[in-house]
């Protein structure tokens, strides 16, 4: 009984991580049904673990329940949009002023070796994944832990925006513009500059969040 009950959530971390990776890459479009059939015979479990992947991919802000109408990946109004990017930006200025001057910076040098590998491959979904670890490190660095996981939870349904957008910013926007400003974030960090980690957010702006 136990084994089974290990199995299952093997297969349910499985969907998980799968659903999570196509959603966030813009791989599966906001507002794309998820067809549970479809679902069971290409990550190849039953509908059990699948239904449970899905619960929570609903409560992460990933995934609607339609009623009636079954599942879909969520979308976001502008509306939506406007008052995650404000609420980032409220922890976001908290964390900063709150970051000690004595802090290990080794997580945040690591999300940048990250992202500058993931910049020079041209991967895109992997560079906007090392941009979110980025921010998460630099939040953590405030030392409150309620606070850093509300804010990874608006960095996912953020992140949900922007994988739409892939295409299209990789159309007007240089990757290394985003590895560049992110360098110029973790040298005010190292100076303990709080105005200058501030600006340098700032310069971020809704439409760059992840680059």
């Amino acid at each position: 009984m136990g084994d089974g009950k290990l199995q299952s959530q093997s297969l349910v971390d499985l969907a998980l991580d799968r659903l999570s990776r196509e959603i966030l890459s813009g791989r599966i479009y906001p507002g794309e049904r998820l067809v549970e059939e479809q679902l069971t015979q290409r990550l190849g479990i039953s509908r059990g673990p699948l239904r449970e992947a899905l619960r929570l991919l609903a409560q992460r802000g990933l995934v609607e329940h339609i009623p009636r109408r079954g599942a879909r990946v969520a979308t976001l109004s502008d509306d939506d949009v406007r008052e995650l990017y404000e609420i980032r930006n409220v922890l976001e200025r908290h964390a900063a002023a709150s970051i000690p001057p004595d802090a290990d910076l080794s997580a945040l040098q690591q999300a940048l070796d990250t992202m500058r590998k993931s910049t020079e491959e041209g991967d895109r979904p992997a560079i906007a994944d090392a941009h979110r670890s980025f921010h998460v490190e630099l939040v953590a660095l405030g030392g409150n832990r309620q606070l850093c996981r509300l804010y990874e939870s608006v960095l996912v349904r953020l992140q949900l925006y922007m994988a739409a957008n892939l295409r299209r910013e990789a159309e007007v926007t240089a990757a290394a513009d985003g590895l560049h400003r992110h360098e110029r974030l973790l040298a005010a960090v190292a100076e303990n500059d709080v105005n200058a980690i501030i600006s340098t957010l700032s310069a971020h702006g809704s439409r760059t969040y992840l680059l």
